[in-house]
């Protein structure tokens, strides 16, 4: 496992290359530490499943709300007020087109859960990589998120690929809001 500061030069470059070769990486966001993957690779999401001792769906990170709109499978003169609502600390589910994500991934309905996280790492990650990207809290589940590179190496020593660095991060995870054309519905 290799371990570089977001703001090394090379980082953006290893890091694109494990999401595009199947790889697990951790990142920064502005809230915690999460598991990025690239999120139309099914190999790639059952690595991160495993990890995580879990299944079901995962959200993953935007570069822009422009991206988003794409993605939406809502009425072109709704995704305006869709995408309005986000935020760097505001995941959304939203019901997406076929085949932005792995269906692994999908929640029910063929819903997606989408951020625009507020890091420089994150937006150029989103940006470089040709998929879409996971982002879930660097844990197993049941237990807190790792906000340090000590506390994900101890608890994940062989599982990850790559770490991006960014000190420590102890904030509180992303609010999650389901859309509806009547508004947000806050389920976290």
């Amino acid at each position: 496992m290799k371990i570089i500061n977001w703001k090394d030069k090379e980082a953006l470059k290893i890091a694109s290359k494990i999401i595009n070769s199947g790889g697990v990486l951790v990142y920064p966001t502005d809230t915690i530490y999460g598991f990025g993957v690239n999120a139309q690779d099914p190999i790639a999401i059952d690595k991160l499943n495993t990890i995580k001792n879990r299944t079901g769906p995962i959200s993953v990170i935007a570069p822009s709300r422009e991206t988003v709109s794409t993605w939406l499978n809502v009425k072109e003169e709704e995704k305006l007020h869709a995408t309005s609502h986000l935020n760097a600390q505001n995941t959304i589910i939203y019901p997406v087109r076929k085949n932005i994500v792995h269906e692994k991934i999908m929640g029910p309905n063929n819903t997606l859960g989408i951020r625009i996280p507020n890091h420089p790492f994150c937006n150029l990650i989103s940006n470089s990589c040709n998929a879409p990207i996971t982002t879930t809290s660097v844990n197993r589940t049941g237990e807190s998120p790792k906000n340090n590179v000590d506390e994900i190496l101890n608890s994940f020593p062989t599982e990850i690929d790559l770490i991006i660095e960014d000190g420590d991060l102890i904030n509180a995870a992303s609010k999650i809001y389901i859309y509806d054309t009547d508004g947000l519905k806050n389920i976290r």
